[in-house]
Formats: structure tokens, sequence, C-alpha cells
């Protein structure tokens, strides 16, 4: 399997952050009856497959439009990323996006932007300004980080039963760590990319 296929889809997942959305999604389908809270997460995450997969075709013409370059991408990309990171570190008591509405949540707040984020849409734009040739492997790499994240949203109840909320936030706040790494790491080689320019 590719090298870059696997690392593109271990940073869309981090960025996804199931783990840390667990508690968000179960807030958000709190008066959602029970037998269609499945039905409604793998909902939301196809559609977040759908928004990030239109911005693999449209973000680069996008930023075209916008007379942006792919340095200042990768480095306005790495800045996100890091904001994502502290977040993950440091969360707030009320959550990131809030509670969504009385009823059932649509596309808000679920699929954009609890997954399908600014974040997500920054970590698309440059993964497919890094190599514009490997379109579908960006595209398979954002279905099966999106699964995975499925998945583990479909199990949100009983995955925070059997862990613990303690446990759920160790593992969101490890993921932040490893998070603000790729973000610093993203913003070197963007700053060294800059100063070799000069």
């Amino acid at each position: 399997m590719d090298g870059n296929f696997v690392s593109a889809v271990l940073l869309l997942l981090l960025v996804y952050d199931p783990f840390g959305n667990v508690p968000i999604f179960i807030s958000a389908l709190r008066d959602v009856p029970h037998e269609r809270r499945r039905r409604v997460i793998l909902r939301e995450c196809l559609i977040a497959f759908v928004v990030l997969t239109a911005f693999v075709f449209v973000g680069q013409p996008f930023l075209d439009l916008l007379g942006l370059s792919e340095l200042s991408l990768q480095i306005g990309g790495a800045v996100v990323l890091m904001l994502v990171a502290i977040r993950m570190v440091f969360p707030s008591p009320e959550g990131v996006y809030g509670q969504a509405p009385g009823g059932e949540p649509f596309i808000v707040p679920l699929a954009v932007p609890a997954l399908a984020g600014p974040s997500a849409l920054a970590t698309v734009l440059l993964l497919v300004s890094r190599d514009p040739q490997r379109t579908w492997t960006w595209v398979a790499a954002i279905g099966v980080a999106m699964a995975v994240s499925a998945v583990i949203l479909a199990f949100a109840e009983r995955l925070q039963h059997w862990l613990g909320e303690r446990v759920t936030v160790a593992f969101e706040r490890l993921m932040g760590l490893v998070l603000a790494a790729i973000a610093v790491e993203l913003m070197l080689r963007g700053i060294k990319t800059f100063v070799a320019q000069l």
C-alpha cells in the first residue's frame, strides 16, 4: 500500500477527530429516536464525504481564482491544523460547535462543521496541491478515513460507556498532540520552501 495514501488517511482521521466528536454526536442526537441514530450518523458522514470530495475537484480552481499559492495554502493549512490541535488538547466545556437545535440534525452541525469543517477542507486542499495528479488517491483516502470515522461514531454511545469519559478525553488530547506535531512539520516545510525561494 502506498505510504502517501496511508499517511493521508491517518492525517484525515486526526482532522476528522471521530473520538473528539463522540460527545458532540451524542449531544446532537439526544432527541433523535434510538433506532434512527445510526442512520443519521451514516447520512451525515456521507454528506461530509460528498462535501470534501467536491472540494478535491473545485478547490484548486477556487484557489487560482483567489490568486493563492500552494505555499500560502501549506502555511495557512498548518495554522488551521494547529488551532484544531489546541482545541483538542484544551477543550472548552460547552464544546466547539454548540448543540444542535431540537429535532433531527441535518448537515449542520454534524456533517459540517464537525466532520467537514475548515480544517478538513484545508487538509484536502493541501493534499491536492501537493500532488494534483493523484486526485483519485486523495478521494479514496477521504473515503477510507470517513468510513473509519462512521464506524467509530456509530458506536459512540457504547464507546463512551466502555472507555469512560476520562479515557475518551485522554485519547482525544493524545491525538491533539500528534496533530500539533504534524502542523509544526507542515509549517517548517513551508517556511523552508519560502526561504529557499528568496
